[in-house]
């Protein structure tokens, strides 16, 4: 199978930073599967779509304790 027709899985972790990671592949600790899946132009078309803050969690938390 050619790379371009490698399925991938859209992940998130838990600083809601997203990423893509080929199907057949054990997830990397610390990440989840989002739901999405499909070719990887796909999966990064989906996350140009649903991504639009792209600071980590824990900046935001620390920017909402300072009144920033």
């Amino acid at each position: 199978m050619s790379f371009e027709d490698t399925r991938f899985r859209v992940v998130v972790n838990d600083e809601e930073r997203y990423s893509i990671w080929p199907l057949d592949r054990e997830l990397p600790a610390g990440w989840t599967a989002e739901g999405f899946e499909g070719l990887r132009q796909d999966c990064s078309d989906h996350i140009q779509s649903i991504w639009r803050d792209m600071r980590p969690t824990s900046l935001d938390r620390s920017m909402d304790e300072r009144g920033d």
